[in-house]
C-alpha cells in the first residue's frame, strides 16, 4: 500500500482489493457496495491527484486503510448476525418461548420483543446473558431442561453470532475508546514530568466515576468543560511550583526544643495521667518547671494517643514555607506507674507524626499523619524522619495504640477527664529528651531541577539574549520530554505558535512558554491514553504499550527504560516485554499500582467510612492504629501475591498472615513488638489466612454495628470468586440483622427466602456470608453474637419467634469500661452458626471447611484476577469474544498453580493488552 501511495497508483489499487477481498469479509450474501460512488464521494482520487507530497500521499493513503475498515466493520456485523438468526431463532421459539413470550414472560424476560440486532450494545449484553444462563445450566429452569444436542447447538450458534459481531466492532472502532489519565494518574504524570515529587492538585480536579469496580474505566472517564478549566487550573498551579521561587534558596529554619519547650502546654488532656514533665524518672510539678525551664535533663512523658481533641506539639515552632523539613529527636518508651513515676516499657511503642495548624484546645484543624512509623524503643534513642509542612503549619506527637481519655462535664461544669485502668504493670508512653527541625530542605542545586525541566539552564531572572529563538527550542524541548510518543509536526507547531503569538504582544518569556506548556498538558497528547491496537498509530504503537504497562503497574508515565524500548519498537517481543513487566513490578513504583488497584478491587478506600459502634464493639473505640494496620496488611498481601509468584487459591487461604504488634493480638497470635509487618506463620487451628479472611476485606463487608452474611457473601462471591449474583429487585428490602437480640441472622434469611424471587439467587450467596459470621465488623474472632438486650429476663430468639423451646437461652452481659475510659455494657447472645450447604449440594461445617471448597477451584480464583487485571490495564473490561483468550492464558498458567505474576506476564503478552496479534 505504501508503494502505492508513492506511485500514484492507491485509488485504482484500493477499487482492485476490495472487489477481490471485500465479498470474503463480508460473507458471500453481502450487498454489492458501490464502491466507485463512496470513493467519489469522498473525493479521495481528487486528493491523490492534487497532491505531490510523497508525505501527503501516505497519509491519505493511511486514511484510506482505515476508511476500509471501518467499512467492513460496518457491513459484517449486521450481516453475520443474519447469518445465525434464523437457526436461532428456530432453537429459541421452540424451546424458550413458551415460558418468555410476552410482558408475561417467566421473571419478566420478554424474548418474543428481543431484536436480533448484534451491533447493539444493549441487545447484544441480553444476547450475552441468555448465552451466560443457558451455559450454566440456569436456563430453561429444572423440569424443562434442554438435551445436551440443544444446548451445545445454541451455545455453539449463539456464541459465534456475538463474537463475530463483536470482532467487526473491534476492527471498526479498536478495542475500547481512548482512556483518559484519573486525577491520581496526571498527578503522579505532572510529578515525575516536572521532578516535584511533592505535588498535591488532586484535589484540583473532579472526581473519576467508577464501572466495572474501577476508576479506571475508559467508558466513564469523560471529559466535560468544567473539568477541562480544572485541569487547565491545575497544569498552571504545577507549572508555577516548578519555576525557581527566586534567585537563591529560600532561608533554612532551624529550631531545637529541650525541656519546658517539647510540649506546648504544661498539661493536656486527659490530667497528668496522660502527659506530664519529668525530671530522673519523677513527675515534677509547675513551680520547678519554672526555675527547669531549658533543663537537659528534663523530659516529656506522653501516655495517650493523638485524637481529636489534642494539643501536642512543641512549643513555638511553625512552618514559614511550604517544603520537605528535616525532623529528628531523642526518645524512650517507659511505664507510668503509681505516683506519676516512670520505669523503661518492656517493648517498643510504635508513633508518627502528623501535621496540623496551631489551634486551641477545641480546633482540630486539618491533620494528617506524616513522618512514617517509627518503633520507640525502651532505651533512648535517635531517630530522624521527613515531615511536608505547608506555611503556618506545625505537627504533633502521635502515638499510636494508646488509650484517649474521655471527657466528661459532670453537673453542667468544665470537662473533666477519666483515665481507663492502668494495665498491670503501668500504663505504656514515649518519653522526650529533645527535638530538632531544619527546613525547609533546599535542593542540591539552584535553580532546581523542576526549574530545569522547563528553562534548561536559563536562571530564575529567564533572560535569553534571542527570546523568539530560545522560546521554540524550549517548547520543543519540553514536548519532547513531556509527549509519551513523538508528536507529528503539525502539532508542534500550534504549541510553538502559541508560545511566539505570546510573546509579540508583549507577554514575559516564562509567562509566554508557560501558556505553551499548559496546552500541551491539558491536550490529548498528555491527557490521553492510547490504544496499542488503533490502526492509525503505526509503528507508534509502542510507545501506546509502553504507557499502557506503566500506567498499570506504576500508575504513571514510562520511565526512560521503558522509552527506550518502544523507541526501538520491541515491546512485542515476548522476552523483553516480560523483562519489563518484571522490572516494574520490583520497582519501588509498583507500590502506587498496589494501593490503587487495592483501593478499588478490595474496596479499601472506604476503610475508614464506618466507624465501630462502641456499644456493641467497645474495644475498637478509637482505635485507628489497628485499622491503618488492617489496610497495610492487605496491601502488603497482595504485593507479596505478585512479587512471590503466589498461586491464585491465596485469596481464599494461606498459613501465614503479615501482622505486627496489634494485629498479632487482634488475631489472637503469639504477641509481636512493633508497627512493621511481617511474615508470620499461623498454628494449624488459626481461622485466618488468605485474603477472605483478613481483617480489612472484613470490615469493608461490614457496617460498623453489625455483620451481613447478604452483604459479605455477595461481595465475596463478586469481588474474589467472580462470580456476581444478579440485582436484587427494587422493590425487596434488603436483610438488617437484629441487635436487639430478638431473632437470629438464620431467622431472618429464612424469612427473607421465602419470597420466590429471592430464595434462587440467595443461594449462591448467602452460604458463603454465613461461613463468615464468626468474624465480626473488625475481623475478630467471636463465637456469640453481641446484642443491646439488657435485663436477665430477656428473652431468647426461640420465643420472641413464637417457636417452641427446650432448653431456655441465658444471655450473658458483659461490663466494663473501654480503652478509652467510657462505661459499657452489652449482651452476649446467639451462639453462632457457621454451617451451611453451597448451591452445588456441598455442605461445610465452619470457616475452615469452607476454605477447602472454594480453594479447589483455583481456576475460577484465577480467572477472575485476570478480568479483573483486564479491566485495570486497559480501562476496557473483558469482552464475550476475547474469554478464549483469557482460557488460553489459563491453559499456560495451571502448570505453575496459577502463579499470580505469571497471570499478569500473560496478560501483557496477549491481544486483549496489546491488540493486533501479541506477543512475537
Amino acid at each position: 500500500m505504501r508503494a502505492c501511495c508513492v506511485s500514484g497508483e492507491a485509488d485504482d489499487c484500493l477499487t482492485a482489493g476490495w472487489k477481490k477481498f471485500g465479498p470474503q469479509v463480508v460473507g458471500t450474501r453481502a450487498v454489492d457496495l458501490p464502491w466507485t460512488k463512496i470513493k467519489d464521494m469522498v473525493g479521495w482520487s481528487r486528493l491523490l491527484g492534487k497532491s505531490s507530497d510523497n508525505a501527503a500521499r501516505q497519509g491519505v493513503c493511511f486514511a484510506l486503510r482505515r476508511m476500509t475498515v471501518l467499512l467492513i466493520g460496518l457491513v459484517t456485523t449486521p450481516l453475520a448476525a443474519s447469518e445465525f438468526a434464523p437457526q436461532i431463532s428456530a432453537l429459541v421459539k421452540e424451546n424458550c418461548r413458551a415460558c418468555h413470550d410476552g410482558k408475561s414472560g417467566q421473571g419478566g424476560f420478554d424474548l418474543s420483543g428481543l431484536a436480533w440486532d448484534l451491533d447493539q450494545t444493549a441487545n447484544r449484553a441480553r444476547w450475552i446473558h441468555i448465552h451466560e444462563r443457558v451455559e450454566k445450566r440456569e436456563m430453561p429452569p429444572a423440569g424443562n431442561e434442554l438435551t445436551d444436542g440443544v444446548r451445545e447447538s445454541l451455545l455453539e450458534l449463539l456464541g459465534e453470532a456475538i463474537s463475530t459481531a463483536e470482532r467487526a466492532e473491534v476492527r471498526a472502532q479498536g478495542r475500547g475508546p481512548l482512556r483518559r489519565l484519573t486525577r491520581e494518574e496526571y498527578e503522579q504524570n505532572l510529578r515525575d514530568l516536572l521532578q516535584l515529587p511533592q505535588l498535591d492538585i488532586r484535589d484540583m480536579l473532579p472526581a473519576d466515576r467508577e464501572a466495572h469496580g474501577f476508576n479506571k474505566t475508559a467508558a466513564v472517564l469523560d471529559m466535560s468543560h468544567v473539568q477541562m478549566v480544572a485541569y487547565l487550573e491545575a497544569a498552571e498551579v504545577a507549572l508555577r511550583q516548578a519555576v525557581a521561587s527566586g534567585l537563591v534558596p529560600p532561608e533554612v529554619t532551624k529550631y531545637r526544643a529541650l525541656g519546658r519547650d517539647l510540649f506546648t502546654e504544661t498539661a493536656t488532656f486527659g490530667e497528668r495521667e496522660a502527659m506530664f514533665f519529668a525530671k530522673n524518672g519523677k513527675a515534677v510539678d509547675n513551680e520547678e518547671l519554672a526555675e527547669l525551664e531549658h533543663d537537659p535533663a528534663l523530659e516529656v512523658a506522653i501516655f495517650r494517643s493523638a485524637h481529636w481533641p489534642y494539643y501536642g506539639y512543641p512549643r513555638g515552632f511553625v512552618a514559614k514555607l511550604a517544603g520537605e523539613y528535616r525532623v529528628r529527636f531523642s526518645a524512650r518508651a517507659v511505664l507510668q506507674t503509681k505516683g506519676f513515676l516512670l520505669k523503661p516499657a518492656s517493648e517498643s511503642i510504635p508513633m508518627t507524626f502528623r501535621t496540623r495548624k496551631p489551634s486551641g484546645p477545641d480546633v482540630s484543624g486539618d491533620v494528617q499523619a506524616a513522618g512514617g512509623l517509627m518503633d520507640v524503643p525502651p532505651v533512648a534513642q535517635v531517630f530522624e524522619t521527613t515531615i511536608r509542612l505547608l506555611p503556618t503549619e506545625t505537627f504533633e506527637y502521635s502515638l499510636l495504640g494508646l488509650p484517649v481519655p474521655l471527657a466528661r462535664n459532670v453537673d453542667g461544669g468544665p470537662p473533666t477527664y477519666r483515665y481507663p485502668p492502668f494495665p498491670a504493670g503501668g500504663q505504656p508512653g514515649v518519653a522526650f529528651q529533645w527535638l530538632e527541625v531544619e527546613g525547609p530542605i533546599p535542593p542540591e542545586t539552584w535553580p532546581p531541577p523542576s526549574h530545569r525541566v522547563l528553562f534548561d539552564e536559563l536562571g530564575p531572572e529567564l533572560v535569553a539574549p534571542h527570546p523568539e529563538k530560545e522560546a521554540a527550542r524550549l517548547l520543543r524541548r519540553f514536548v519532547k520530554r513531556a509527549a509519551r510518543e513523538p508528536l507529528p509536526e503539525p502539532a508542534v507547531a500550534r504549541y510553538e505558535k502559541l508560545v511566539l503569538d505570546r510573546l509579540k504582544e508583549g507577554v514575559p518569556f516564562g509567562d509566554a512558554l508557560l501558556a505553551g506548556y499548559k496546552a500541551l498538558l491539558c491536550s490529548s497528547y498528555f491527557l490521553y491514553l492510547r490504544e496499542p491496537s488503533d490502526p492509525t498509530l503505526g509503528d507508534l504503537d509502542h510507545f501506546a504499550i509502553a504507557s499502557r504497562l506503566s500506567h498499570f503497574l506504576t500508575n504513571t508515565r514510562p520511565d526512560a527504560t521503558l522509552q527506550e524500548c518502544a523507541r526501538r519498537g520491541q515491546l512485542r517481543q515476548a522476552s523483553i516485554l516480560q523483562r519489563q513487566t518484571d522490572r516494574l513490578i520490583e520497582s519501588p513504583a509498583f507500590g502506587r499500582c498496589v494501593k490503587n488497584f487495592t483501593a478499588y478491587w478490595l474496596n479499601l478506600r472506604h476503610m475508614t467510612r464506618d466507624e465501630p459502634d462502641v456499644r456493641l464493639f467497645p474495644e475498637y473505640r478509637f482505635d485507628n492504629y489497628l485499622i491503618e494496620s488492617m489496610q497495610r496488611e492487605t496491601e502488603m498481601f497482595f504485593t507479596a501475591m505478585l512479587r512471590e509468584n503466589l498461586p491464585a487459591k491465596v485469596l481464599i487461604d494461606t498459613d501465614f498472615v503479615y501482622a505486627n504488634d496489634r494485629l498479632a493480638q487482634h488475631y489472637k497470635l503469639e504477641p509481636l513488638t512493633g508497627s512493621q509487618l511481617r511474615k508470620v506463620s499461623l498454628p494449624q487451628e488459626s481461622p485466618y489466612g488468605g485474603l477472605l479472611t483478613q481483617a480489612a476485606i472484613l470490615k469493608v463487608t461490614a457496617n460498623g454495628t453489625s455483620t451481613s452474611p447478604v452483604v459479605r457473601g455477595a461481595w465475596i462471591m463478586e469481588r474474589l470468586l467472580g462470580l456476581p449474583p444478579p440485582p436484587p429487585p427494587p422493590s425487596v428490602p434488603g436483610v438488617e440483622p437484629d441487635i436487639r437480640g430478638a431473632k437470629t441472622i438464620r431467622e431472618l434469611l429464612r424469612l427473607h427466602a421465602q419470597e420466590e424471587t429471592c430464595a434462587a439467587c440467595h443461594a449462591r450467596f448467602d452460604p458463603v456470608g454465613v461461613a463468615l459470621e464468626n468474624f465480626d465488623i473488625l475481623g475478630g474472632w467471636r463465637t456469640q453474637y453481641r446484642g443491646m438486650r439488657a435485663g436477665a429476663e430477656s428473652l431468647s430468639s426461640a420465643e420472641a419467634s413464637g417457636e417452641k423451646q427446650t432448653e431456655k437461652t441465658s444471655y450473658q452481659h458483659v461490663a466494663g469500661i473501654d480503652r478509652a475510659g467510657h462505661d459499657f455494657i452489652y449482651t452476649l447472645t446467639e451462639a453462632v452458626d457457621a454451617s451451611g450447604r453451597l448451591r452445588d449440594g456441598r455442605s461445610f461445617a465452619d470457616i475452615y471447611e469452607l476454605k477447602e471448597l472454594l480453594a479447589a477451584d483455583s481456576r475460577q480464583l484465577a480467572r477472575n484476577l485476570l478480568h479483573q487485571f483486564a479491566v485495570y490495564a486497559t480501562g476496557t473490561p473483558v469482552r464475550f469474544s476475547e474469554r478464549g483468550e483469557i482460557e488460553r492464558i489459563l491453559d499456560v498458567c495451571a502448570k505453575n498453580d496459577y502463579g499470580v505474576r505469571d497471570l499478569v506476564r500473560r496478560l501483557v503478552q496477549s491481544k486483549l493488552f496489546l491488540g493486533k496479534e501479541g506477543c512475537q
